[in-house]
């Protein structure tokens, strides 16, 4: 059985999703283009942070963060390699979609890499009806990064 649910991100448990999440950022990225926050970012106040289980075991991780009344950013949305290919991430992306209509965000955005490696997140956020606009709250141009919003 999958569940999604609000933790902290500072919990233990969730070390190995952590790190993956940073190894994959890292993997084709300069250090100038990382975005991705760490855990103790991720537990700072206007951030919810969620965790996909299986019978109690973490395969994937996902946060959303305010940027004002309206608009919210998705971050570190991650699913480990050896659980890809269930849909998996397509359910963290609607739940995480979901959480922030019910949390009265009209807009929803995210920031992911430009590079091949990311072509596969970048056709599921398309799929959920993101589309690619620029730089917004506190991101500058890149040519390491893709944005991308939607409304809600």
């Amino acid at each position: 059985m999958i569940t999604i649910s609000p933790e902290s991100p500072l919990a233990p448990e969730l070390a190995l999703l952590h790190a993956r999440h940073s190894e994959a950022m890292h993997a084709d990225t300069p250090p100038q283009s990382i975005h991705m926050l760490p855990a103790g970012a991720l537990a700072a106040p206007g951030i919810a942070f969620f965790v996909m289980r299986e019978g109690g075991v973490p395969l994937g991780m996902g946060a959303l963060k305010r940027i004002d009344a309206a608009h919210a950013e998705i971050k570190s949305m991650h699913i480990l390699h050896e659980a890809r290919g269930r849909g998996l991430a397509r359910r963290m992306l609607n739940h995480l979609m979901a959480e922030a209509k019910a949390a009265g965000f009209s807009r929803l955005s995210l920031e992911t890499g430009a590079q091949p490696s990311f072509a596969a997140a970048r056709a599921l956020y398309a799929s959920a009806g993101f589309a690619e606009c620029g730089p917004f709250e506190g991101y500058g141009p890149d040519p390491m990064s893709s944005f991308m919003t939607r409304a809600l």
